[in-house]
C-alpha cells in the first residue's frame, strides 16, 4: 500500500487546495480553502466562469458589491469543491475580521446564506476563522447559537488551542511547517529529524491534551513542509495536505507505523489548564510565545494581503 492510504486507516485525509482537478485525484474526505489558494485558482483559465458568475451576482446588490463578488466567490469554488468530496469544505473569513468578534459573527452567516441559496446544508461548511481572542468567541456563538461548524486557523498556540476547545469549536488547525519555519530562522537548526519537529511536537502536544480531557473538537494538522512532519503525526484526526505532498505520500510504499493515538495521549498526563473565560491569562501566555504571537500576526496579514488583491481584482471586473 502506499504511504497515503496506509495513513487513511486512522487519519482523516483533507486536501488543501482550490484547484478541483488536483483534490479528485487524491479522494479526500473534505477541502480547505483560503484566499491564498482561492487567489491562486483564480489565475486559471478553467475558473474563470466561477469568477463571471460571482461578478454578475454581485451586480446585483445595490452596495458593498466588492464584498459580496469575494463571499460568492469563496462560495462558488466551495459549491464545486462539495461536488467532489463527500464530507464538509471549509470557508474561510475575511481575515481584516481577524479582531472583530461580530462582524466575523456576521461574515460567516452571510456565507453560509449563500451556501443555502446553492441548496447546500450549513452541516456540510466549516467556517474558518483565526485563533484570536475575538475570533474564538465569535466561533463559540456561531457553534453554540447558530449551530455552525467552525474550524479555527492560523494556531500556533497552546493557549490557543485549550481555548478552542473550551470553546466547543468543531475543529482547529495548527500549522506545522510555519511553527518549524519559524524556529528554524530563529535557530539555524534544520529539524530534518522529523521526531524534532517544533510542529510535530506542537501538534502532538495538543492531540494528547485534547485526548486526555475528552474533548470533542478534532485536531487537523496543516501547512506542511515535508511528508516527514506528515508521517510523524500518523493518527492525527485529521490532515490538510497540499496536492503535491498528496502526490509524495501516493507514490511512497514504504511501511508506515501509527504515531498518534488516545491510547498512547493518556500514558503522560499533562495539567488541565484553561483560557477561554480569562483574556488576561490568554494574551500573557501568547506574549510570552514569541513564536505563536509573531506568526498569527503574519499569517493574518498574508491572508489578508491575498484577500485584498482578490477584491481588488474583482473590482476591476465590476467597473469594466
Amino acid at each position: 500500500m502506499s504511504v497515503l492510504d496506509q495513513i487513511k486507516k486512522f487519519t482523516t485525509i483533507v486536501a488543501d487546495s482550490g484547484d478541483f482537478e488536483s483534490i479528485a485525484e487524491y479522494k479526500p474526505q473534505d477541502s480547505t480553502t483560503n484566499p491564498s489558494l482561492i487567489l491562486a485558482a483564480t489565475a486559471k483559465p478553467q475558473y474563470a466562469k466561477l469568477v463571471d458568475d460571482a461578478i454578475e451576482y454581485a451586480k446585483k446588490k445595490s452596495s458593498d458589491q466588492a464584498g459580496w463578488a469575494v463571499d460568492k466567490l469563496l462560495v462558488n469554488f466551495g459549491t464545486e469543491i462539495l461536488k467532489i468530496v463527500p464530507g464538509r469544505v471549509s470557508t474561510e473569513v475575511d481575515a481584516r475580521l481577524s479582531f472583530d468578534k461580530e462582524g466575523t459573527i456576521n461574515k460567516a452567516l452571510r456565507l453560509i446564506d449563500l451556501y443555502k441559496e446553492e441548496g447546500i446544508d450549513k452541516e456540510r461548511i466549516l467556517i474558518k476563522i483565526a485563533s484570536t481572542w475575538e475570533g474564538i468567541h465569535a466561533a463559540s456563538v456561531l457553534e453554540k447559537e447558530h449551530g455552525i461548524h467552525c474550524n479555527l486557523t492560523l494556531l500556533f498556540g497552546f493557549p490557543q488551542a485549550v481555548a478552542c476547545a473550551e470553546a466547543g469549536v468543531t475543529l482547529i488547525s495548527p500549522f506545522v511547517g510555519r511553527i518549524m519555519d519559524w524556529y528554524k530562522n530563529s535557530t539555524g537548526e534544520t529539524y530534518d529529524d522529523a521526531t524534532k519537529d517544533p510542529g510535530v511536537l506542537s501538534v502532538t502536544k495538543i492531540y494528547n491534551y485534547y485526548k486526555q480531557n475528552n474533548y470533542k473538537t478534532i485536531v487537523m494538522g496543516a501547512s506542511f513542509r515535508n511528508v516527514g512532519e506528515i508521517k510523524q503525526l500518523a493518527g492525527c484526526d485529521f490532515l490538510t495536505i497540499s496536492p503535491n505532498l498528496l502526490a509524495e505520500l501516493q507514490n511512497e510504499k514504504t511501511s508506515l507505523d501509527r504515531v498518534l493515538s488516545p491510547e498512547k495521549a493518556c500514558k503522560e498526563p499533562m495539567t488541565k489548564v484553561s483560557f477561554f473565560n480569562d483574556e488576561k491569562a490568554f494574551r500573557w501566555e501568547m506574549n510570552q510565545d514569541p513564536m505563536a504571537t509573531e506568526k498569527l500576526s503574519e499569517g493574518i496579514r498574508k491572508f489578508a494581503i491575498d484577500g485584498i488583491k482578490l477584491e481588488d481584482s474583482l473590482k476591476k471586473k465590476l467597473s469594466a
